[in-house]
């Protein structure tokens, strides 16, 4: 059995930041009004109001710093081995397989807040997604 070491210098934190940014970019288009938005605040008895009110420093810091640290901990994982070159495609479906994560981990804990199945399809799906295009693009910048 092989041991593989992932090898920290092979990370391109240039892609790491891009796709850690393209979180923000699919879930401005996924929680759009014109997408799940509207679906998504029903889901969870917000309003508009209550949305103005919250603070925006603070949940868009958050998830600045939360979508680097995805973005970063798939880099790590995307490592070249003698059997596997990193590329798009592998990228792609190693950010699937960590949004199938992602998802389990969002539908066991909305299962029992008592979450709808309509609201945990909405944010798992926009986890996989998004991990889909973080791998994309570290797989295009190896």
């Amino acid at each position: 059995m092989q041991i593989i070491y992932m090898d920290i210098s092979t990370v391109n934190w240039w892609a790491v930041l891009v796709a850690g940014l393209s979180a923000f970019v699919i879930g401005g288009i996924w929680y759009s009004p014109g997408l799940f938005g509207k679906a998504w605040m029903k889901e969870n008895q917000l309003t508009e109001e209550t949305i103005r009110q919250g603070n925006k420093g603070k949940i868009f810091g958050f998830t600045a710093i939360f979508s680097l640290i995805m973005a970063a901990n798939l880099s790590m994982f995307l490592v070249d081995t003698p059997q596997l070159k990193t590329d798009v495609s592998w990228g792609m479906t190693a950010g699937f397989l960590a949004g199938v994560w992602t998802f389990c981990a969002i539908a066991i804990h909305s299962l029992f807040e008592q979450k709808s199945w309509k609201l945990i399809l909405i944010n798992g799906g926009y986890s996989i997604v998004s991990l889909v295009i973080m791998g994309a693009v570290i797989g295009l910048w190896r």
